[in-house]
């Protein structure tokens, strides 16, 4: 399976992989009680500064894996700001962007055999019977590896509709998008059935 382990090396790849999953539930926790935008801008900023120590080559692969979600920040910060209000939209979006790049630093400098395996772990010290651990840590691996995939089948959509247009393709390439997810998703299916005979 393909992994989102990043190329540059950081000292963050040598740790266990227990402490930064704990690390990343507690700061989750956390993150619900910051009282305002700015907390949370400092909070975005504070996980920036943990990619910088790794180098700039490490931080800027870190702010190009957040790009795919900035377009649904927007979305959710002008519906906030229409509807509620500016400084709830940012609270909301600052939390989010901070949670996802820490995410994503777990996910970069952790192998996903020591990410499966700790889920696992955690499932059986949380009495889960062994089956649905099984099917849980593989519902975690698909994520991690389709997570990617799609991204890369976004962009080419992208790149396909800009040789073809000059229009911006906007909600065109939803339905697309969604259909080449679900073919994929069949395929993955028929492969998964025929391997293990269930699902």
């Amino acid at each position: 399976m393909l992994s989102l382990n990043s190329e540059p090396r950081s000292f963050w790849h040598a740790l266990p992989a227990g402490p930064k999953l704990l690390a990343l539930l507690l700061a989750t926790g956390l993150a619900m009680w910051l009282p305002n935008a700015a907390a949370a801008a400092m909070a975005f900023l504070g996980v920036m500064g943990l990619y910088a120590l790794a180098g700039w080559a490490f931080l800027r692969q870190g702010l190009l894996a957040l790009r795919p979600v900035l377009f649904v920040a927007a979305l959710i910060l002008a519906w906030h700001g229409w509807a509620l209000s500016w400084e709830q939209g940012g609270l909301v979006v600052a939390r989010m962007l901070a949670l996802i790049a820490l995410a994503n630093l777990v996910s970069m400098t952790t192998a996903l055999a020591d990410l499966l395996d700790r889920v696992e772990r955690a499932l059986a010290w949380l009495r889960v019977a062994p089956l649905w651990r099984q099917r849980l840590a593989l519902s975690v691996a698909l994520v991690v590896r389709f997570t990617p995939v799609l991204i890369l089948k976004g962009q080419q959509l992208q790149r396909a509709w800009r040789a073809r247009s000059h229009r911006r393709p906007g909600w065109r390439l939803m339905l697309p998008f969604v259909l080449g997810a679900l073919d994929d998703a069949e395929t993955v299916s028929e492969a998964l059935r025929a391997r293990t005979g269930t699902l």
